[in-house]
C-alpha cells in the first residue's frame, strides 16, 4: 500500500527541483541560491530534499507495470 500524501509531496519537491535546474540550464539563474543564499544551511537542506525526493520517485517505476496497474483494472 502506497502513501498518497508522501507520493504527492515527493513529486512536488521534484518538480520544484526540476524547475530550478531548468532555470540554471537556460538562464544560469539558481532560484534556491537567490532566495536562501549560496550554499547556506537552508539551501543545502532544500537541495538534499530534492535529491531524496528524486530517489523516492525512482520507486514509482516498480508500479508502472506491476501491482498499481493491476489494481486500477479491478
Amino acid at each position: 500500500m502506497r502513501n498518497r500524501a508522501l507520493d504527492c509531496l515527493a513529486l512536488t519537491i521534484a518538480i520544484i527541483g526540476a524547475i530550478n535546474w531548468g532555470l540554471i540550464g537556460l538562464f544560469s539563474f539558481d532560484l534556491v541560491a537567490f532566495i536562501f543564499g549560496n550554499m547556506s544551511w537552508f539551501s543545502r537542506i532544500i537541495y538534499a530534499l530534492v535529491g531524496i525526493a528524486g530517489l523516492y520517485i525512482i520507486t514509482f517505476y516498480m508500479y508502472t507495470n506491476g501491482n498499481m496497474a493491476e489494481s486500477n483494472k479491478a
